[in-house]
């Protein structure tokens, strides 16, 4: 009982953390941690609980989202479609598998997370969202989000800077969508194969409705880099400890 409400603070942070700088994992997987699951079980229940930050972010950004439509249709069958093949990966492979990259993954998103900024550097309108680079690009990131997830944002938000040349909080709205989609199919995948603790999940998720509705509002009025840096920190701290503890 004690779990519960910690868990649906982790959420809530999780969907602001998620929508705003595309790092929701580094929040709600340590919380799933934390309150005891196995590093495979917490990955599976963390995806499907992250479902939770796409109905939030999808609600709050109507807004940002509107006149992308097309976009959409282009960009999200190819994420949804690596999404898919991550989830194989993550199910096929021996679970030691994951456990020991892991904490290179934590640090890999912590560290991206703070770059980030330099994405909004970029010079918009290079390239074509038909460019089958492009495409294969989106893909692999759909993949890594099946997989693990955490930094997946990062990775989207930096091609959606690269591809159109809109505002920061429309191209940040058209990356949840789209790391919303791999991890959507990722999640039907685990809810069906893989070892999903649903009362966790529950929690977590109902949080993540929360801090996602929350997430997108926040993009418009404050600046971001505060929140940056403390959780890169935190991230970079979670996978020093995941990797003495191999």
């Amino acid at each position: 009982m004690i779990e519960v409400p910690l868990l649906l603070l982790a959420g809530v942070a999780a969907g602001l953390v998620g929508s705003t700088a595309g790092l929701a994992s580094l929040v709600s997987y340590p919380a799933l941690l934390l309150a005891g699951l196995p590093p495979l079980a917490a990955n599976v229940t963390n995806t499907v609980a992250l479902l939770g930050v796409t109905a939030g972010t999808a609600a709050g950004s109507r807004p940002e989202l509107t006149g992308q439509g097309a976009r959409m249709r282009r960009l999200v069958p190819v994420a949804a479609a690596g999404g898919a093949l991550g989830c194989v990966l993550l199910l096929a492979l021996p679970s030691t598998t994951f456990e020991g990259v892991v904490p290179f993954l934590v640090a890999g998103a912590a560290l991206l997370l703070l770059v980030q900024p330099r994405v909004q550097q970029l010079r918009p309108g290079r390239w074509s969202a038909r460019n089958p680079l492009v495409l294969a690009a989106v893909f692999l990131v759909g993949v890594y989000g099946g997989y693990f997830g955490a930094a997946a944002g990062v990775l989207m938000l930096a091609l959606t800077e690269l591809l159109h040349a809109q505002s920061l909080a429309r191209n940040n709205a058209l990356k949840n969508m789209l790391t919303g989609a791999a991890n959507t199919v990722a999640a039907v995948g685990f809810a069906v194969f893989g070892p999903v603790d649903w009362w966790a999940a529950l929690a977590l998720g109902v949080g993540c409705v929360v801090g996602g509705r929350l997430g997108p509002p926040v993009v418009r009025r404050v600046d971001p880099r505060y929140l940056r840096v403390v959780v890169a920190v935190a991230g970079l701290a979670l996978a020093v400890r995941l990797f003495l503890a191999r």
